[in-house]
């Protein structure tokens, strides 16, 4: 909330006093565009994420400016749609490139739709500026709570914190109704702290005692969460104590202190380690040296969990090791595999393909009756069209949920927000109370952003401010009118039937999910000895699975003429999932025995069997 008042208020003000208003007013846009960005998270991630949209919406900006002063109508209409389907296959890769590919159009018809005195390059970079200012003040200012110490890591310690608490929980709940459901927290919160410790660095590696630390840590949890996903797979609870020593090192992660005395996973049926005292009612790993256990088999318990609570026990033995390291080692951040193949294949899939097509549709049906209104004098004294395409651009992003939500709460927040700036507007003094309410509402943007409607009025509000304050006139009803009209292009074209099979989004992240769950599952069966490759592909699998579950879950929410195109696909994703758990579980009891077991075996026939029902064909070298 204070970036955000920090941003667009002071930039708007900066650009009146300077006498150059229309910069000024580019310049708080682009900050408020990337405020709707700016999430909770480490601040390198955030250079990517802000970023990379802010360039794409510099180059929209300046694109839409020279194609708006050069074209017709016609020739616009065509170059807008082009850009549309362009940006909307773009989109299919990630959330940054989705998040870009909406900056993109925003900007483009901006520029096309908002003629002014200043060229294309000098709007660019106004927008460049606007955007940097954010992600200066993202850098810069400490996180409340972590004024004293460094603060420059506290979104990368608050996010391995996470993973270590993510795996105490799902210890807790094993073998409980709850279970399911930690398994999936800890997915989310590897993710999490993976993109938090992996964005963009000028180095190849941590420069940073601190930094590093944080990789050790988090490459030292690892090993937990693959121990912990086994215990989940064997479906046996285990003792309380278990989840104590991740907990001890969750907090040591959170206030970066050493780990301190841990308390030893109790082995059901086992002798006790040789670092543990007995007899044990306060049983702790001593530090900072510790020596790993001989195994015999006579001290090996015959439960079904006995090689997953061993390999729980021998990672928590190497993280407090790691934690005793008070400069870490040298070592590159355990990064997603994501390579130009994969994004030209989501851009060109079924999934960008059908995106890129309803953008392109949405996009430019919606510049062409904007541009037919603006020639027609619809619009009064207000001169430019850009709104219309610019909130089909919104309106049609899936990331903010179902369709048919999205359009309501879209149309409710602008009527809402543009009924609240009429009244406003007649009752601020003049250019300052603008920008104060641009100041208040660039504040509240990131509490609004929990609901889209709410959003909606508030940007609303703030870009309605912006313009007024840029020297056009208020035009509330007018601004009310396209957003319903842009509502109801939006709602029929998403309703349209595509060519090819519906639902490309999903099953386009479906296909990925099988394609890591089998390059997981051969690496497993193949024993290979290069368990940080395991766990970047194990990393990798659990990953798109989310992914996949997302896109699921959000079709299904679809009214059922578009929910109706993705049935079946949660039952095949619940079986990868399966399928990506007992792997886990095999390679937990590969390390221990050489071996896996009938029942593991049994669940890997069964679960490639029920996909091969479904459809998905599983190659036979992961059968065998």
């Amino acid at each position: 909330m204070t970036r955000g008042a920090l941003a667009a208020g002071p930039l708007l003000l900066a650009g009146m006093l300077g006498g150059r208003t229309p910069a000024g007013t580019i310049a708080a846009i682009a900050a408020t565009l990337a405020g709707i960005n700016d999430r909770p998270g480490s601040r390198r991630a955030c250079v990517e994420r802000l970023g990379t949209p802010a360039l794409a919406g510099a180059l929209g900006l300046l694109v839409g400016t020279y194609a708006g002063q050069g074209l017709a109508a016609v020739p616009l209409t065509v170059a807008l749609t082009a850009l549309g389907l362009v940006a909307g296959g773009v989109s299919a890769v990630g959330p940054v490139a989705s998040a870009a590919g909406t900056q993109f159009l925003v900007a483009a018809a901006l520029g096309a739709g908002m003629p002014a005195a200043e060229s294309g390059l000098q709007r660019a970079l106004a927008f460049l500026a606007g955007a940097g200012w954010l992600i200066l003040l993202r850098l810069t200012l400490p996180t409340p709570g972590s004024l004293t110490g460094d603060f420059r890591f506290d979104g990368e310690r608050t996010a391995v914190a996470d993973v270590y608490d993510a795996i105490a929980a799902l210890l807790d709940a094993v073998g409980g109704a709850y279970a399911t459901d930690r398994r999936a927290a800890l997915t989310a919160a590897l993710d999490h702290a993976q993109d938090a410790l992996a964005g963009p660095r000028l180095r190849r590696y941590a420069s940073s005692a601190a930094e590093r630390r944080l990789h050790a840590r988090y490459a030292a949890a690892l090993p937990l969460a693959e121990a912990a996903t086994a215990l989940y797979w064997a479906g046996e609870t285990v003792a309380a104590r278990a989840a104590e020593g991740p907990r001890r090192l969750a907090a040591a992660v959170r206030d970066d202190t050493a780990a301190g005395p841990l308390p030893a996973p109790h082995l059901r049926g086992s002798r006790l380690p040789s670092y543990v005292e007995s007899p044990p009612t306060t049983r702790h790993l001593p530090h900072p040296r510790l020596h790993p256990r001989t195994r015999t088999a006579s001290s090996a318990p015959t439960a079904p969990t006995a090689p997953a609570l061993r390999a729980l026990d021998d990672a928590l033995l190497r993280a407090a090791e790691a934690f005793d390291r008070a400069e870490g080692v040298h070592q590159r951040p355990l990064a997603r595999r994501r390579g130009l193949p994969r994004a030209a294949r989501a851009v060109f899939g079924t999934g960008g393909r059908e995106y890129g097509l309803r953008v392109a549709l949405c996009f430019g049906g919606s510049a062409a009756i904007a541009q037919a209104l603006h020639h027609a004098h619809w619009y009064g004294p207000h001169q430019h069209w850009y709104w219309m395409p610019a909130t089909a651009v919104f309106l049609v992003k899936p990331d903010l949920g179902p369709l048919a939500s999205r359009v309501l709460c879209r149309a409710a927040g602008t009527v809402l927000g543009a009924l609240l700036f009429a009244g406003l507007a007649a009752l601020l003094p003049g250019p300052a109370g603008l920008i104060a309410l641009v100041a208040l509402c660039g504040a509240v943007v990131p509490v609004a952003t929990r609901h889209f409607a709410a959003l909606t009025a508030v940007v609303t509000v703030l870009v309605l401010a912006l313009l007024m304050a840029g020297g056009e006139p208020q035009a509330s009803l007018s601004r009310i009118g396209e957003t319903l009209l842009a509502c109801a292009l939006v709602l029929i074209v998403g309703h349209l039937p595509m060519p090819g099979q519906r639902g490309g989004t999903v099953r386009a992240r479906l296909a990925l999910a099988r394609e890591t769950a089998h390059a997981y599952l051969l690496h497993v069966l193949g024993e290979s000895g290069d368990r940080a490759e395991r766990w970047v592909l194990r990393r990798e699998a659990y990953r798109t699975l989310a992914e996949a579950r997302t896109a699921i879950a959000l079709a299904a929410a679809e009214l059922p003429a578009l929910a109706r195109h993705t049935e079946g696909t949660e039952a095949v994703a619940d079986v990868l999932e399966r399928l990506v758990d007992t792997t886990t579980a095999c390679a937990v009891h590969l390390d221990d025995t050489g071996r896996i077991t009938p029942r593991h075996l049994a669940q890997l026939n069964r679960s490639i069997g029920e996909l091969e029902l479904t459809g998905v064909r599983v190659p036979t070298s992961a059968a065998a």
